[in-house]
């Protein structure tokens, strides 16, 4: 799938996939700081993938966990600080509700600073406590 946002295209396109990009966006975040470049590769392999590009390069990722049968986890939603507030982010997310294999799937996702532009397409924080996690041992950076 592919559509534009000016001059950006957004696409789930794995040839795109510009790994070094997604590896710096992934390890500046404060929930991939800690990922290796090992895990995010691997990470990778195994999820669907969008992004968006300017020209050759990508300015932006999203990952999607799924077993494409009950549920999805929307994962690493990520814009380039250079890039954001022009809907690119906005623009993966409806890229990904838009993706066939996910129609009709319970999605999942965590955040603690972008509730906003979840709710705008029906995410709704678990106000009943059920949500829990487990964080596996630290991880090093990758150099």
């Amino acid at each position: 799938m592919e559509r534009w946002i000016g001059s950006y295209r957004l696409s789930d396109d794995r040839a795109l996939l510009r790994r070094d990009a997604i590896c710096t966006l992934v390890q500046g975040s404060y929930w991939g700081c800690r990922r290796t470049r090992e895990t995010i590769e691997a990470s990778l392999e195994h999820s669907l993938c969008y992004g968006a590009y300017l020209g050759e390069e990508q300015v932006a990722f999203a990952r999607v966990v799924t077993d494409r049968a009950v549920m999805f986890w929307l994962a690493d939603v990520l814009v380039c600080p250079s890039q954001r507030g022009r809907g690119l982010g906005k623009g993966l997310v409806e890229l990904v509700l838009d993706t066939p294999v996910l129609r009709g799937l319970t999605g999942l996702l965590a955040t603690r600073d972008a509730p906003g532009l979840y709710a705008r397409y029906g995410f709704v924080r678990d106000t009943e406590g059920r949500f829990m996690r487990r964080t596996p041992p630290e991880e090093t950076p990758s150099p």
